[in-house]
């Protein structure tokens, strides 16, 4: 017998924030999430924090994977955090950063608040399986 939890669907939002214009992989983990059966919001490029934190407030997301190729990855992600904790939606985000983020930056990300960090070569499986694992129950 299924139980409303297997039926759900996980909405996610697959953000891009700051200069950062290369969202080639955004779009993939996008259409990867659809085809898994998740809700998916793509929030476009050049995105300020704020506006992403308020598409994910706005929209009720129950994660929030950033996309960041840029390198400013440990000013915007933390302001992204900032601010999903102003609006009380920290705890019940489950928030992802994805792109090529310097191991060394990785340990204040997660400090920060960012459950995991998926970086180049990390298989859509892998990503997918974590969102289904650790979404938060709603």
């Amino acid at each position: 017998m299924s139980t409303d939890s297997e039926h759900r669907s996980i909405r996610c939002m697959v953000a891009k924030v700051g200069l950062d214009g290369h969202d080639r992989g955004a779009h993939v983990i996008a259409r990867a999430f659809r085809d898994a059966g998740f809700e998916v919001i793509y929030s476009g490029l050049h995105k300020a924090p704020d506006d992403v934190v308020q598409a994910a407030v706005q929209e009720d997301v129950d994660v929030l994977g950033i996309s960041i190729l840029s390198g400013a990855h440990d000013t915007l992600v933390p302001k992204i955090m900032d601010g999903l904790e102003e609006y009380g939606a920290k705890e019940d985000t489950l928030v992802l950063a994805g792109g090529v983020i310097p191991e060394e930056d990785r340990a204040e990300l997660k400090e920060d608040g960012v459950e995991a960090i998926f970086g180049p070569g990390t298989s859509i499986e892998e990503t997918i399986d974590f969102v289904r694992e650790n979404a938060p129950e709603r």
